[in-house]
């Protein structure tokens, strides 16, 4: 067994300053998230998947690199618990895959078989951390946590109702008021009426909002703002 224990069903702890900074609702990260387990030890998989179901997290475990390819959907947000040494396909190999796929989904190794060396190129080629069997799962909790954060900011896939409001306070007055007509349902060209102003002038506050939002359309930005 990796040493994980599954009498432990703690909640996670998120610290204050990780909730503020990156607007997330942890209960939002959690639903939204998927934890991606990849190590041919079933055991291994076995505990990692009851400790973090226990505690609220999507999992879905992979007995090889290959696997995981083949069958993830990395436009799910979340998290991949990798191992060094697995047959076929090595942690490091499928690392190394996926950033020339363009796979970015945050790596977490988790091994019993490794150098310094190792770690060191696996943090530098972008892992978030890089850990020992047994795992001491505090320090688990929060590279998963750091992980599927900085995925989610990164991508701009969940916004709670402060980051939105964040997004707006950060708007010029102009734009908050294209964003409350749009809001509404009205058109270029009426919000140029009501406004005062020339539908392309209009066009660039909306592109403007958009940006701020960082959203593409219109259906993604009635989707943001939709937890007001």
């Amino acid at each position: 067994m990796c040493g994980l224990s599954r009498r432990d069903c703690r909640p996670l702890q998120i610290g204050k300053f990780v909730a503020q900074e990156f607007f997330v609702n942890p209960e939002v990260l959690k639903q939204k998230s998927l934890i991606r387990i990849v190590d041919d030890d079933a055991d291994v998989r076995e505990a990692l998947s009851f400790l973090l179901e226990c505690e609220g997290w999507q999992v879905a475990v992979y007995d090889s690199a290959m696997k995981f390819l083949i069958n993830d959907s990395p436009s799910i947000p979340g998290c991949l618990l990798l191992d060094i040494r697995m047959p076929e396909l090595t942690g490091i190999e499928l690392q190394q895959m996926m950033a020339e796929r363009g796979i970015g989904v945050p790596i977490v190794f988790i091994t019993g078989h490794a150098d310094v060396d190792t770690a060191v190129d696996a943090l530098r080629k972008g892992a978030v951390d890089f850990l020992q069997k047994p795992v001491n799962e505090d320090r688990l909790r929060n590279s998963i946590l750091e992980a599927c954060m900085l995925n989610i900011n990164r991508d701009g896939r969940l916004w709670d109702r402060g980051r939105v409001l964040q997004a707006i306070q950060d708007m010029s007055p102009r734009e908050r008021q294209v964003t409350d007509l749009l809001r509404a349902g009205l058109s270029n060209a009426e919000i140029a009426e009501r406004l005062g102003l020339s539908p392309r002038s209009v066009q660039g506050h909306r592109n403007k909002v958009y940006q701020k939002l960082r959203v593409h359309n219109a259906a993604d930005f009635s989707e943001r703002l939709s937890v007001l």
